[in-house]
């Protein structure tokens, strides 16, 4: 099951290039990035590998790290600049240097995208050199693997929304009005399936959540919460040095149709058959915290663990996920329409809600989510 296993630093993202043979992994001790070259795991390069070590309250934040769609090239924003690494060294990028959270390039790779930048993003053209101002996003970007469609974050401290917006080289990102609504916020990444039928997400700031969607629907496929579930304020000390161990970059899709994998906090990785509802556990590496996860091009898993190893994991034989279908973006735009300067009709895979709904409602029950009882609650004191 092991391809190969190489030392390393210990690395809390990994990021692995679309199509081609590489994967970027963030290092948790330093603002810094190192870039290994699969099937070997040969480590290729680093960007901030000099950088000192993180202070206890991260000033300076995460580096945000996007790769080019169609070149061997990875943006990486560092505290104060971004810089463009590729095979032969690495430079920094003129006319974008705040600190940004999050990057992605759009399909073509002609615009970088970086957020936030004001009130919005910037929209950086390569080329040029141009930076223009674009949408709200932050957290990163998805693309869906038919393409034409992205999903993001947009986070809140009482709600979060994942945000579906087109993105087919007419401008810039444009919104659309159906979205997800999650509790709470500090969310990872949302990730989509091989085949573009499902989207999963980790988060939040309160519990080791992870929700599955069925898309184009997004109806709602898994809700769990990963080691125990948040015992209130304040956790008890126990508690939160459990939480804590859980990696929030821990899950991948391969190249497996219906299967999401997950790495725990005590080693074992997770294969959960999503339509089944069932799952093995599988021991590449025993005993190793893990502390990121993703899925090759080739459809491998690279997993990286607290004592500073990276391997290559081949998955277990299983019918290969088909490849994305158009028709299922076209279905979801079909439902739905640009957002404009509207609100967004949201659902959390169970109810839906449109803005009419959440101006007006103001009655909620104990079991509801905690942010449409504080919308109830304002709007009740509103309409006295």
């Amino acid at each position: 099951m092991i391809r190969a296993v190489v030392p390393g630093p210990v690395v809390e993202r990994l990021v692995c290039r679309p199509r081609l043979p590489l994967v970027a992994g963030l290092d948790a001790g330093r603002p810094a990035v190192h870039v290994w070259e699969t099937p070997g795991l040969r480590q290729v390069g680093s960007v901030g590998a000099d950088s000192p070590a993180y202070a206890d309250d991260r000033a300076g934040g995460t580096p945000a790290v996007a790769w080019h769609p169609h070149e061997p090239s990875l943006m990486v924003a560092l505290p104060g600049r971004v810089v463009r690494w590729t095979a032969a060294g690495a430079s920094d990028v003129d006319g974008v240097a705040p600190a940004y959270s999050g990057l992605a390039f759009s399909p073509d790779g002609r615009e970088l995208w970086a957020s936030p930048s004001g009130t919005g993003s910037a929209i950086l053209d390569v080329p040029s050199g141009v930076v223009s101002s674009g949408p709200w996003w932050d957290t990163g970007i998805a693309p869906h693997p038919a393409g034409g469609l992205v999903a993001t974050v947009h986070s809140e401290q009482g709600a979060t929304h994942v945000l579906f917006a087109l993105v087919d080289g007419r401008g810039p990102m444009r919104v659309l009005r159906k979205a997800l609504i999650l509790a709470a916020d500090s969310y990872a990444p949302p990730i989509f399936s091989r085949d573009g039928r499902y989207l999963a997400i980790r988060g939040n700031a309160y519990e080791n959540s992870l929700d599955v969607f069925a898309f184009p629907s997004l109806e709602l496929v898994l809700k769990t919460t990963l080691g125990q579930p948040y015992p209130g304020y304040p956790p008890p000390a126990d508690w939160l040095e459990k939480a804590s161990a859980w990696s929030r970059h821990n899950i991948a899709f391969a190249n497996q149709s219906g299967v999401l994998w997950v790495g725990t906090r005590t080693g074992p990785l997770v294969e959960l058959d999503l339509a089944n509802r069932t799952w093995v556990t599988h021991d590449p590496l025993p005993g190793c915290r893990v502390t990121a996860l993703a899925a090759t091009a080739a459809g491998d898993l690279v997993v990286a663990t607290a004592a500073g190893e990276l391997a290559l994991v081949a998955t277990p034989d299983r019918p290969a996920a088909d490849a994305a279908s158009r028709d299922l973006v076209t279905a979801f735009v079909d439902s739905t329409e640009e957002v404009g300067d509207g609100e967004h009709v949201v659902t959390d895979g169970d109810r839906t809600w449109t803005p009419e709904d959440l101006a007006t409602v103001t009655t909620a029950e104990d079991d509801d989510p905690m942010w449409l009882r504080h919308r109830a609650a304002i709007n009740k004191v509103i309409r006295r």
